[in-house]
């Protein structure tokens, strides 16, 4: 190590830029002396826990391994919970519980009734709590008095919207702090200053053991207190990191608080030292010195020009077009990395997302890499599973909701997993998909009585009525058990969702009951399931302290606790290795993904420093949500620009640390084009004007080519199936005869393979209900002479569309009807008319069946027939109607000629038309074909040819043969089309 440039006047020192901090702090202290006493007797004191952690692991490292007596290490943070002797530290008062402290500030904020904008419900004021804690921690450690400050804030020049804001703020300047006193307690924040200033207190007249204060840059006013009683111990020694010793005096006192070194100059200042007073323990590195010529001050940027070569080797760039290819990048650039014997690697971002997903693509290659900073709390598997039970209680588990807790992996209700799967998945499919049914678990009994009822009029094939009677039966009975099994595990929980209001911790016990009963499993119990591992560790503690807690609010609607859980668990994180979840073995040893908090004063042979984008890193300059920048310097807080520049030290450090180091910003975030980070485009215009540039590393290449092939790609070919001719269909609709000859292949997957396209869940109404509707109350009118509005407002309701949706297709459903009276009014009177007449046919000449169910049948005087379609949608052209493309209405005609649809019912067509029935400003518009009958016959000759074409075993059944007739195509995803229709003209089959 270096010997000091200089004697200081106080103990005041900086392991330069470039220069690995903690095992150069390390190596000093052993160097102090070979007694294991000696090694043994003293304190440091570091920034973060992590930053007290890795010291001992630098201990161990430059030790070579020896046994050592390591000196007391604790973080300036958790000094609450050093073994220290504090001079008036027991006669401070407790500080008050994190949960306990946001439940009275949402209580006071709730209690602000008259407040313009105040909330009145817990789910909308825990935030705001929040955000008032935020400031008043801001305000301590900047050792503000808000109550003398904000009244002075808010001057008249300022909007009034301040002032209403300054009114509001009234809860931290007068309510809160006389809730302390009343209750002999204090805030965190202020018991950390005052322990900080009684340590102080305690080491004025020296301190009985050697004291380092190392890592920090001293930005809370009771830090930068203790670091000038340290500094003046004998044997008290300051370790700053960094300090930039060689900027000319000028541009050091003009330097503005968004610049690295800024937070040193306030220090220095206010521990009355200079530069001069700062020794360095060794010279800094080259790289070091580029990173402070780039970061110079606007002021001083003329020393740009000086001659001098900029030390970039090492230094590379990674330009990803968006996140995902900026991470399979990154993973690529560590695993290659840790070829290398020895190499430890290290990502440091402040892009959480970012952290993820290279984690999950090192898994890729076998790395399992976690990341430091933590998981949310509320992103854990018993996390995610309180909440969503909780949001499927308040939304009378719709059929999302339902499905989202019967599916988590933590759900068992009693039974074996692989049962309580599928279970949820049949009750799913007989009752869940399509239209949602009514809320609560009545809706869910009611749906999946409907369902049995619906399978047992159905049937099956080859079985007799009470066979297929007992089997619906049977699988209602199965529904109905774990509905029941989750009703009764829900219970508690559902007696207060019936009741007006509930107390918050009652609701939030009765959830964790709740939750532990739907998590037992035949073998399990369900609280050792939720409760067990870190993050089931951290949930249980941090919902025990909000227990206790939440006793300070009034009682709310059960439709508050999912947003208050929400809210309650923002911002909480735990410690787990969800790398590792249901995994075996451990972390790499040599990989690291670091937070920017966690990755001071770290060091490795590879870093790589993602996201560093404008906004992401650095944060935006956020004033908050309480003040203007004009209020916060009238109240003194910091300016945001402070921690910008607590961010560009933190990165000018990094860059400065290791042997290789990547630089990466995507081009694009979330689709949007990014800014990359203002220090990158310093970087960049610096290396410009010395006719430089950071070579681009090769990873983006590689993730480019990670997943192609090795071969040029092989195009997919469309489907071709041809299944035997005994498999192939000999029974259709008349619109699956439509299908048919648009696109084969549905009809393929449809009758071959049997797949049925699941409904969605939650399905709202559309076009198809609207025209059901029209279905049904024409058909009502028609059978039982029903007013058509009558049958209309009938209809309508039976549908039970949701009532917005039922306000805005009644006026459509009136002009409806309105037209079709008049239009059935002006018709010849029939002989005989009839609706939603069913047919079958059996098709001459080939062996196959027709059946369809024509809209409405009339017979004429002279027994000729007129068959009408009503159409709400597409109707065909008059194109497509002449060619016979669309042969639904003559077909009809066909069958209706052969009595298909009964003796009474059998003649010929001598009208086939379409009712196009919209409602809107045209109610309706007629199609009618012309030459019906021989229409008819062209339909059956093509029905018969289409036929015999598709009995020919080597006739494929190919996708979309006339896509531009299929507007809607359910099969296309099956087919694969999308993979093959871009690159494949299209051809008529031959």
């Amino acid at each position: 190590m270096g010997r000091a440039i200089m004697k200081p006047s106080m103990n005041l020192h900086t392991i330069p830029a470039g220069v690995p901090f903690l095992p150069t702090l390390a190596r000093w202290w052993l160097d102090r002396g070979h007694d294991p006493e000696t090694t043994a007797d003293g304190l440091f004191l570091l920034p973060t826990r992590r930053a007290a952690r890795a010291l001992m692991d630098a201990f161990l490292a430059v030790s070579d391994g020896r046994p050592l007596l390591l000196p007391r290490i604790t973080a300036l943070g958790a000094i609450d919970e050093a073994p220290l002797t504090l001079s008036g530290a027991l006669d401070l008062p407790p500080a008050i519980a994190p949960a306990r402290r946001l439940a009275e500030l949402t209580r006071l904020i709730m209690a602000m009734q008259g407040a313009e904008g105040a909330p009145t419900t817990a789910d909308r004021a825990w935030p705001l709590a929040v955000e008032l804690a935020d400031l008043m921690d801001e305000a301590y450690r900047a050792e503000i008095d808000l109550a003398a400050a904000l009244p002075q804030a808010a001057a008249v020049e300022h909007a009034e919207h301040w002032d209403r804001t300054v009114r509001f703020l009234e809860i931290v300047t007068h309510a809160w702090p006389a809730w302390l006193r009343d209750n002999g307690v204090i805030d965190s924040a202020d018991r950390a200053r005052r322990l900080l200033d009684a340590q102080g207190a305690a080491w004025a007249g020296g301190a009985p053991y050697p004291v380092v204060v190392a890592g920090t840059t001293g930005g809370v006013p009771a830090v930068a207190r203790l670091i000038r009683v340290v500094a003046g111990l004998p044997t008290g020694r300051v370790v700053l990191p960094g300090v930039d010793l060689e900027l000319d005096i000028a541009t050091w006192d003009a330097l503005d608080a968004g610049h690295p070194q800024a937070g040193f100059q306030r220090l220095l200042t206010g521990l009355g030292a200079t530069r001069g007073d700062v020794a360095a323990w060794d010279a800094p590195s080259t790289r070091g010195q580029t990173m402070a010529q780039v970061m110079l001050p606007a002021a001083a940027l003329g020393r740009w020009r000086e001659q001098s070569t900029p030390d970039i080797t090492g230094l590379s760039r990674l330009h990803a077009a968006d996140e995902q290819e900026e991470a399979v990048a990154i993973a690529l650039v560590l695993r290659d990395a840790l070829e290398k014997p020895g190499v430890r690697v290290a990502l440091v971002t402040p892009d959480r997302a970012l952290a993820g997903r290279v984690a999950a693509e090192l898994r890729r290659y076998g790395v399992v890499a976690d990341d430091s900073a933590g998981e949310p709390l509320a992103d854990t598997p018993p996390g995610a599973f309180l909440r969503l039970l909780a949001h499927a209680v308040a939304a009378g588990f719709t059929p999302v909701a339902l499905l989202s807790v019967l599916k988590h992996p933590l759900a068992g209700l009693g039974l074996a997993l692989a049962d309580c799967r599928a279970g949820a998945r049949a009750m799913e499919l007989a009752c869940l998909r399509g239209p949602a049914p009514a809320p609560g678990l009545d809706g869910l009994r009611a749906a999946l009585h409907q369902a049995a009822q619906y399978r047992a009029a159905r049937g099956g094939a080859g079985q007799d009525r009470a066979t297929q009677d007992r089997a619906a039966q049977d699988r209602k009975g199965a529904d109905v058990a774990l509905l029941d099994q989750l009703a009764a595990r829900c219970r508690p929980l559902l007696d207060i969702a019936r009741q007006d209001t509930a107390a918050p911790a009652e609701a939030l016990r009765a959830l964790l009951h709740a939750a532990e009963a739907l998590a037992d499993t035949d073998r399990a119990s369900g609280a050792d399931r939720l409760w067990s591992g870190e993050e089931g560790d951290a949930l249980s503690t941090h919902l025990a302290e909000l227990l206790d807690a939440l006793p300070a609010l009034p009682p709310q609607p059960l439709a508050v606790l999912p947003g208050l859980l929400d809210a309650a668990l923002t911002g909480a994180t735990a410690r787990t290795r969800r790398a590792l979840r249901g995994l075996p073995g451990t972390e790499h040893p040599r990989v690291a993904i670091l937070g920017l908090l966690e990755a001071r004063l770290l060091d490795a042979e590879m870093i790589v420093l993602g996201g560093l984008a404008e906004g992401v890193w650095p944060a935006a300059a956020d004033p908050g949500p309480w003040m203007s920048r004009p209020m916060r310097t009238s109240c003194g807080l910091p300016s945001p620009e402070e921690r910008i520049g607590q961010a560009a030290h933190d990165f000018s450090l990094l860059v400065s640390s290791a042997k290789n180091v990547v630089l990466s910003c995507p081009r694009r975030r979330g689709g949007a084009p990014t800014v990359p980070a203002r220090w990158l485009v310093r970087l960049d215009a610096f290396l410009a004007g010395h006719l430089a540039h950071l070579p681009a590393h090769p990873a983006v290449g590689w993730a480019r080519a990670l997943d192609q092939p090795d071969g040029p790609p092989t195009p997919v070919a469309p489907p071709e199936p041809r299944p035997p001719v005994a498999l192939r269909p000999r029974k259709l609709t008349v619109t699956e005869v439509t299908t048919w000859m648009a696109d084969p292949y549905a009809i393929y997957a449809k009758h071959v393979l049997r797949i049925r396209p699941l409904d969605p869940l939650e399905q709202g109404a559309d076009q198809s209900d609207y025209g059901r509707i029209v279905h049904a109350a024409i058909a009502d009118s028609v059978t039982h002479g029903t007013a058509m509005r009558v049958a209309m407002d009938r209809a309508l309701t039976e549908a039970a569309v949701r009532p917005a949706l039922a306000a805005w297709w009644r006026p459509r459903l009136y002009r409806i009807a309105d037209w079709v009276s008049v239009a059935e009014a002006a018709r010849p009177p029939p002989a005989h008319v009839r609706a939603e007449v069913a047919g079958s046919w059996s098709v001459p000449g080939v062996s196959f069946i027709l059946t369809g169910r024509a809209d409405r049948i009339e017979q004429r005087q002279d027994r000729s027939l007129a068959i009408l379609d009503y159409k709400t949608g597409r109707v065909p052209s008059k194109k497509d109607l002449a060619e016979v493309i669309a042969p639904q209405l003559p077909l009809e005609a066909a069958m209706a000629a052969a009595g298909g649809f009964g003796p009474a019912l059998q003649g010929i067509a001598t009208e086939l038309t379409y009712w196009k029935l919209s409602g809107g400003f045209v109610e309706a518009e007629v199609t009618q074909i012309p030459f019906a009958a021989q229409i008819a016959v062209q339909a059956t000759e093509n029905l018969v040819g289409l036929v015999t074409a598709y009995d020919d075993p080597r006739r494929a059944y190919l996708s979309m043969l006339h896509g531009d007739r299929m507007p809607y195509p359910q099969f296309a995803q099956l087919a694969r089309r999308g993979e093959w229709s871009a690159a494949a003209p299209e051809e008529d089959e031959p």
